[in-house]
């Protein structure tokens, strides 16, 4: 059997604007701190769940409304309305110094753990808003991947059964309320790596817990779903 190194990421840890780029955001304070700026509640999760495991994390605390670190560079998601009329050079520069050596950091740690005979188990955690399109999301917790991988499909299931065990009332979803195969950094990074070396799973949080004060309790559920899977 072989052995598994986990590492958690979250892409929309923050919703910070660098100085030099304030300008585009004037009267934008509210669009900032809302969901569409950032994942309320991912970084706490992400990062104490880290912390109790003793794997790596990595936060990318830039705002996705200046730059979205989990979309392709090709995606119409990239930069949104505030940054997609900026000059090409103007965009090489926020990708070099806010996009790229973030995902660099992930990759050089998953090759590291390939390297020295892994099979990397990679989570990327975010938050989603309560309603869509004037709609309340019944999911509190989604758990994406792709289903043709099989290995990371198995860990999807293991981790639903865990955490559906830990906590029954909640409802714990697959592929919901997106699908796991959607553009993202997960579904970049596994076209860059064997299904036997690399499985990269979405934890999708609603976002009711942390305006509910809920968010302690769902993070230390998590961290018992991913200790459950470490080998």
């Amino acid at each position: 059997m072989s052995r598994r190194s986990l590492i958690i990421t979250c892409e929309h840890a923050g919703n910070e604007i660098p100085e030099n780029y304030k300008y585009l955001f004037k009267n934008a304070d509210d669009e900032i701190k809302s969901h569409r700026g950032w994942d309320p509640g991912a970084a706490n999760v992400a990062s104490a769940m880290g912390a109790a495991l003793g794997i790596p994390v990595f936060l990318h605390t830039t705002s996705r409304l200046l730059v979205e670190a989990n979309r392709s560079l090709k995606s119409p998601q990239l930069f949104s309305e505030y940054g997609k009329e900026l000059e090409p050079s103007v965009k090489t520069f926020i990708l070099d110094k806010y996009y790229h050596p973030y995902r660099k950091a992930v990759v050089a740690s998953v090759n590291k753990a390939i390297e020295n005979h892994f099979e990397v188990a990679h989570f990327s955690i975010h938050s989603f808003t309560p309603i869509w399109e004037g709609k309340r999301r019944t999911t509190d917790i989604g758990i994406l991947y792709d289903p043709d991988r099989k290995p990371e499909a198995k860990i999807a299931l293991q981790l639903q059964a865990k955490l559906q065990a830990l906590a029954p009332l909640l409802t714990i979803d697959l592929n919901e309320p997106y699908k796991g195969t959607d553009d993202g950094f997960t579904t970049y990074l596994r076209k860059q790596y064997p299904i036997k070396d690399y499985s990269g799973i979405e934890i999708e949080i609603n976002q009711r817990f942390h305006f509910n004060k809920e968010l302690t309790s769902i993070g230390f559920l998590l961290q018992q779903g991913l200790a459950s899977l470490k080998q």
